[in-house]
């Protein structure tokens, strides 16, 4: 399909189908239909009332609305073009069947690249990686609004990114967060910058294998403009940037927590400094910020911090307002949160390591650690987590569903550490697993929930645990 921006004539005419009808659905259906597109029609299996009268405000603008069981089941012999949902798999048999028939399939993010007014389009500094996109693009876009940029964090995170490019007030720059769901049907983006912070198993059930989970997340580099951002201690990063397909000029820069090359920025003792952005990079480099700038500062933090100034840098913000951003930033809640302390012992929230990677990341910050973890593990193995911190590891305390995964993993590799396993699972068993924690750990440790796993076993979402984290410390500060 030839279309490229909003300006082209073609979106009249061609026809489009929606595939589901969520949040993310909803928006590029409107944004279709705001674009000028004449036939639109939006598929889901789902039927209930607020889709209904979501589906009547876009019926009177002249879209088609299919909901209910079967609504899915086949392809509109003249489609032209699929925009689908991030959560919906490739191997679903629409998308499977429009592949086949050889139909371009757009991402939310593909359809928000083409839909971009020319005269007036925001530069897109993009993230990806397995952890950290959102504190990442959070602290990014902090840096670009100390610079004096109107800007905004988009995509996967914040403002749908849809809203941003149609937005009637162009923005200077968007920080725009990406998921692999997203990258894998998403082909003509150009980012002016481009990161991808870390690549660990993840969603490997929804790509079908490792491979293309890597695959789908080195796509935020294709066509990109002027950096390529990789983490130095991620080989397979740096790896997706040698076989992006980029524009002439574009510049590989990395991140690290060690002493920097030239092309990177990184650690001289407290400090953070550039060795990509400046004339005399063979011989010095500039000072950007310090630790003392990031909170917390701890060590994947500090990396992320490194990855947005890298970004930042590229785009021309000057390291004054680096500093700036970084120093006004917080993280949402849930990311490696102080809860409080209680009887000389250090309570965090990491509620949002939801996976292995994320949960390791965040044991490397602390050391002793009572460690409070489980879960849904969604086929991923604890072994090289374990075997990474056991060194720090006071005890363990484990909750949820695949909790015996990560007893078996520490049975293996850390058989000396104490586990106590909690086999309760109603709103109490977070006050239980707490107060076990509270048992093990000594005056000046660190009672850490980093689950390594997905919360909706006995959970809303990740949030709902930290929260009943945070109430269960209060508690026991007030015992």
């Amino acid at each position: 399909m030839s279309l490229t921006t909003r300006t082209d004539d073609g979106w009249a005419t061609t026809r489009f189908v929606v595939l589901g009808f969520g949040t993310a659905g909803y928006a590029c259906a409107d944004s279709l239909l705001q674009a000028g597109a004449e036939h639109v029609t939006v598929l889901d299996d789902r039927d209930n009332e607020a889709l209904r009268e979501k589906a009547l405000i876009l019926e009177t603008l002249g879209a088609d609305i299919n909901l209910g069981e079967g609504s899915t089941a086949g392809l509109p012999a003249d489609v032209e073009v699929v925009v689908t949902s991030p959560g919906i798999p490739p191997h679903a048999p629409l998308l499977a069947t429009a592949v086949e028939r050889g139909i371009p399939v757009w991402s939310e993010i593909e359809l928000a690249w083409r839909l971009r007014d020319p005269a007036n389009a925001a530069p897109w500094l993009c993230i990806t990686g397995t952890n950290g996109k959102t504190t990442t693009v959070q602290m990014l876009t902090s840096i670009l609004t100390a610079a004096g940029h109107r800007a905004v964090a988009a995509g996967n995170v914040g403002l749908p990114l849809l809203e941003a490019v149609m937005d009637p007030e162009p923005y200077d720059v968007i920080a725009v967060e990406l998921s692999s769901y997203q990258l894998h049907f998403t082909d003509s983006m150009s980012a002016h910058s481009a990161a991808v912070l870390n690549i660990a198993p993840d969603h490997v059930d929804w790509h079908g294998s490792m491979d293309a989970y890597t695959t789908a997340k080195g796509k935020i580099y294709e066509n990109c403009q002027v950096a390529c951002v990789y983490n130095v201690a991620d080989p397979a990063t740096e790896q997706l940037v040698e076989e992006a397909d980029v524009i002439e000029g574009c510049r590989a820069i990395g991140f690290t927590l060690g002493t920097p090359a030239i092309s990177m920025l990184g650690l001289v003792d407290d400090l953070l400094v550039d060795r990509a952005f400046v004339e005399q990079r063979a011989s010095s480099a500039l000072e950007i910020a310090s630790l003392a700038d990031i909170t917390p500062a701890a060590p994947h933090n500090v990396a992320n911090a490194l990855a947005a100034a890298a970004l930042a840098r590229a785009f021309g913000v000057p390291a004054s307002a680096v500093r700036d951003g970084l120093r006004v930033f917080r993280p949402d809640a849930h990311r490696i949160a102080t809860v409080g302390e209680v009887a000389g012992v250090n309570y965090i929230d990491d509620s949002k390591a939801t996976n292995p990677h994320a949960a390791q990341a965040s044991l490397l910050a602390y050391d002793p650690v009572v460690w409070i973890a489980g879960g849904q593990a969604k086929g991923a193995t604890f072994d090289e987590l374990v075997i990474a911190a056991r060194e720090r590891l006071r005890g363990v305390v484990l909750l949820g569903q695949d909790k015996v995964v990560i007893a078996e993993a520490l049975a293996r590799h850390a058989p000396d550490v104490p586990v106590i396993i909690v086999e309760a699972t109603d709103t109490g068993a977070m006050e239980t697993v707490v107060g076990e924690a509270a048992k093990l750990a000594q005056v000046g440790d660190t009672v850490l929930l980093a689950p390594g796993c997905a919360s909706w076993d006995m959970f809303a979402n990740y949030g709902a645990r930290g929260d009943a984290f945070a109430e269960a410390v209060l508690r026991l500060g007030d015992n």
